[in-house]
């Protein structure tokens, strides 16, 4: 057998391009006579901007850290060890470029027993251990605190997490088995399962120590040093510390049936991680730490050799690396100084753009509409919003001052818009108006004005067809809400110059939105992609599928909601709008639900009822309902839905709709919120070979997004 050192060693020469991180031993003398005290410091040598990993070869300093610490405490020359990182950062754990390199189960196994062996160590020291929690810590660093014997937070601390079930792992070096049995299995529940599946919710250092994962919290400005004191004190037998007795009877197994029903509400059963970590947590109950590393060993194993997590990793680095750095973006020197801002519109998106784009470039933002009522209405809102946030200690009173002063409305373009640089509009979707409202706004604005449409779906090059400068109109889609869903569209039109486009992505960039570069094609990417799905899915029920049935179809797939929700989230008479768009553009395609048609009509807001507090079908839209008599099964309709969406993908990427496949799942994922798990969309086509069914081939090489081969 193997010894772990032995075992990190083989590991670090599959991965020779780790970062890899030290483990600094110190001695000191603790405060109050307490004894001579050993502190290790995790440190990667980097700014808190490259945060401290474990991969093997840190995992091995760690290990070699603990031997000599070992010996110390068992020949009696110091009283305790303690474990911190560097500034702002204590760890943020396993090291995930390491794992998408993994080929081998017996590699991802080595990966799992390796933390634990050496993780373990810390527990097992003939002398008490301390975890001084001073920075960001997730995922494996948060773990190996786990295995000390007490714990102290930084209430400066911002992000505290196991986010491991957010990208397809358990919480795999003890996680899983320690925590319910430190602070219950209510709180590990949350912890580990409804804060991931929650957008990777994290938890501030307040929040870790009200939890009980922490024994004491102090500030963060001489936060070492409190908790020195903190630690003499605990070792001199002056403070005890009291830790809750954990219910193993009824509560547990309530615990883990609540994880259950929150995993099967956000992914239905089709992501395998939240399941896996409940089953371990599930059988922590009995307090048999070794059974639950065992058990998180095999299921870390399971899960890195499987599709989901490596989907999970490639969507976490879309989001991280490619969000931030926009494929065809141009030279971002080209881009122009926007020191005012004019919205025209003052409906609901109007002012949510109005109050974004004040929250974000601090400027002066203008909003107007056709008449005094409505332009006081948008700045009501915003001047509201602002208040909100200071209600909620988000900003001062002097900050929410500046910012009311900084937004203003006026009926009169030439008064608003004459010294803006950035100008958009949000009006009725009718390329009639937006080309009308672009003519008054070129007869005002400088010369060198951006103007940008929040267009969902029509040609931007045929908006600016009729200026004088039709070169400075961009498209500038954004998502509903636009405080929430990160993706912003940004369209080239036939005519758009290089420093319109590159003054858009550097505005996108202050209002910290994902931006993606799309060509100026029919609605898009996220709402064609959509249309298409949800068409399809209107199309079975048409043809004679009872609602329920298609709709349950694409469960499967965990998306965060069911079409027909979505569509009334969106709005009946938009998507209605939407499909109309694509039908004159793409006939033999898109259809035009004439059922859907009927409900716009009929004025409904949706298809469903909530009078019992889930949906139902509306009786009312049932009455309207006319269907053929052709009845699929789920599994048809999931095929004919994913069959319609793999095609489209494939249409879309022959026209250059956007650079790559990486782009399309980019756009779902921060635009359409969908789940990590499925890699956005096009890993999960090639997963479950519908990109070779429908299009000959597979949307992303083997390895991206996969097990290498």
């Amino acid at each position: 057998m193997s010894t772990t050192a032995e075992l990190l060693k083989q590991a670090s020469e599959l991965f020779p391009d780790e970062v890899v991180t030290q483990a600094h031993v110190r001695h000191f003398d603790l405060p109050l006579g307490a004894g001579r005290f050993a502190l290790i410091t995790l440190d990667n040598g980097l700014d808190h901007t490259k945060p401290t990993t474990f991969g093997p070869a840190s995992l091995a300093n760690l290990n070699a850290a603990i031997d000599q610490v070992e010996k110390e405490a068992a020949d009696g020359e110091i009283v305790g060890a303690g474990l911190t990182g560097k500034p702002f950062i204590f760890a943020v754990g396993a090291d995930l470029k390491g794992v998408e390199i993994l080929k081998e189960y017996e590699h991802a196994l080595a990966i799992g027993k390796g933390g634990h062996e050496v993780f373990k160590r810390l527990s097992k020291l003939a002398v008490p251990t301390f975890a001084y929690y001073n920075g960001a810590a997730m995922g494996g660093g948060v773990e190996v605190g786990l295995h000390c014997t007490y714990r102290t937070v930084s209430a400066a601390l911002p992000a505290f997490s196991l986010p491991e079930v957010f990208l397809g792992l358990v919480p795999g070096w003890g996680g899983c088995a320690l925590l319910p049995n430190l602070i219950g299995p209510e709180k590990a529940v949350s912890v580990i399962i409804e804060n991931s599946l929650n957008q990777n919710k994290q938890l501030k250092g307040k929040q870790v120590y009200e939890l009980g994962i922490a024994d004491a919290i102090f500030e963060g400005a001489d936060f070492l040093e409190q908790s020195l004191i903190w630690t003499a004190t605990v070792l001199k037998g002056e403070i005890e510390i009291e830790r809750p007795v954990i219910d193993r009877g009824e509560a547990w197994d309530q615990a883990v049936a609540k994880g259950r029903f929150i995993a099967d509400s956000k992914v239905h059963g089709a992501a395998p991680a939240a399941y896996r970590a409940l089953d371990i947590i599930a059988a922590a109950k009995n307090g048999d730490l070794q059974q639950g590393y065992d058990a998180e060993d095999k299921a870390l194993a399971d899960l890195i050799m499987g599709g989901e997590l490596r989907s999970g990793i490639y969507a976490f680095n879309l989001v991280q690396k490619r969000g931030k750095r926009p494929a065809g973006a141009p030279d971002k020197n080209l881009a122009r100084p926007v020191t005012k801002v004019g919205v025209v519109g003052a409906g609901l998106m109007a002012s949510q753009l109005a109050l974004l784009f004040l929250r974000r470039l601090e400027v002066p933002v203008v909003l107007t509409d056709i008449d005094q009522e409505r332009v006081d209405k948008g700045v009501g809102y915003v001047h509201a919003e602002i208040d909100k946030l200071l209600g909620k200690g988000r900003i001062n009173q002097d900050k929410a001052n500046r910012l009311k002063a900084l937004v203003s409305g006026v009926l009169d373009k030439a008064e608003g818009f004459a010294d803006a640089d950035f100008v958009i509009e949000a009006v009725f979707e009718e390329i009639g108006i937006k080309q009308q409202v672009f003519a008054e706004v070129e007869a005002v604005a400088p010369a060198h004005a951006i103007f940008a449409t929040n267009t969902s779906s029509l040609s931007v090059s045929e908006m600016a067809s009729k200026l004088k400068n039709p070169e400075r109109v961009v498209g500038f889609h954004f998502f509903n809400p636009v405080a929430v869903l990160p993706l912003l569209e940004i369209v080239r039109g036939e005519k758009t110059d290089d420093a319109s486009l590159a003054t858009a992505f550097a505005v996108a960039k202050k209002l910290k939105k994902t931006a993606v570069l799309t060509k100026d094609a029919p609605a898009f990417v996220v709402n064609r992609i959509l249309t298409r799905f949800m068409g399809e899915i209107q199309n079975v029920i048409d043809e004679g599928t009872p609602v329920d049935v298609a709709e349950k179809a694409v469960e499967p797939l965990g998306l965060p909601m069911s079409p027909l929700v979505l569509l009334e989230l969106v709005g009946p008479a938009i998507g209605l709008h939407v499909s109309e768009t694509l039908n004159r553009a793409f006939p033999d395609r898109f259809t035009v639900s004439p059922n859907l048609a009927a409900v716009v009509k009929a004025g409904k807001r949706g298809f469903y009822v909530y009078d019992s507090g889930k949906p139902e079908l509306d009786p009312e839209v049932a009455a309207l309902l006319e269907q053929g008599d052709s009845v699929l099964t789920e599994e048809r309709v999931r095929t004919r839905v994913l069959d319609a969406v793999a095609q489209e993908i494939g249409i879309m990427l022959d026209e250059g709709v956007v650079a790559e496949a990486q782009d399309i799942d980019l756009c779902l994922i921060t635009g359409a919120g969908w789940p990590f798990h499925l890699g956005g969309i096009t890993p999960y086509l090639d997963r479950e070979g519908v990109s070779e069914r429908v299009n000959g081939k597979r949307f992303l090489a083997q390895g991206v997004a996969s097990v290498p081969a």
